[in-house]
């Protein structure tokens, strides 16, 4: 299957290295926050459970107060209702079944990347 390249490097920053790429620390919670929101999407649709959720907590927690509170926020919010917002790039991941994916495979992936990121944090 084709994947979406937008979807999948956005995933990547998102997931993986936003905070070393984010141009500020309100960017960096900001795409924190949206993945929340996102895997929170994730699982009401039923595609993940909330191990994901709470690692993706646990890298937040460990993240200054924002600056701006209302755009970290707002990205949570958009993350809820299924949209990667990552530095001005957005995605909805309801667009996966069109571009050769599925919601659920995109879910999983990012799911599976934190599970595994997780298992390298401090306890």
């Amino acid at each position: 299957m084709r994947k979406s390249v937008i979807l999948s490097s956005a995933l990547a920053l998102s997931v993986l290295g936003l905070p070393a790429l984010a141009q500020d620390l309100d960017d960096a919670l900001a795409g924190a926050r949206n993945t929340i929101g996102l895997l929170e999407y994730c699982q009401a649709e039923g595609h993940i459970d909330g191990a994901a959720i709470e690692v993706q907590n646990k890298i937040v927690a460990m993240l200054p107060a924002a600056g701006d509170a209302d755009k970290v926020e707002a990205a949570y919010a958009k993350g809820k209702e299924g949209i990667l917002s990552v530095n001005g790039v957005e995605q909805n991941i309801k667009d996966a079944d069109a571009q050769g994916s599925s919601q659920a495979e995109v879910c999983k992936q990012m799911s599976d990347a934190l599970i595994a990121m997780g298992a390298q944090l401090p306890q």
